[in-house]
């Protein structure tokens, strides 16, 4: 796993809820790790983060991989922070053009207890 799909999945993990009581839950990190992605969602992290970055090519220069892949959950899921606030100006706004292009996804905890990937509306 290279440091961009590493900091996508990390990412994922630690703003995404395990809606696990009434009041909606612990973020997922408290009680799961990457380990615990199913092999389909690894598959699609992988195939989302190597067609992002295929897309962005060098604009990925002005960026490391640590934050770049961070910021591309963040930016496609429309979170409050992304690349758009990173102060890159015109770079900052096509990356997150890019990032909105791939949709918004949510993770969820299957009854294998494995986390899977759901395509958002």
């Amino acid at each position: 796993m290279n440091e961009f799909l590493y900091n996508y999945a990390v990412c994922a993990l630690w703003s995404s809820n395990d809606n696990s009581d009434e009041y909606g839950d612990d973020p997922l990190d408290r009680n799961y790790d990457i380990q615990d992605l199913s092999p389909e969602a690894q598959d699609k992290m992988k195939a989302d983060c190597r067609a992002f970055q295929n897309q962005a090519g060098d604009l990925l220069n002005e960026i490391n991989d640590e934050q770049a892949g961070h910021d591309f959950w963040l930016t496609r899921n429309g979170h409050g922070a992304g690349f758009w606030d990173r102060g890159l100006g015109l770079i900052g706004e096509k990356l997150t053009e890019i990032a909105h292009s791939f949709g918004e996804c949510d993770l969820y905890v299957g009854d294998d207890g494995k986390i899977y990937i759901e395509k958002g509306e």
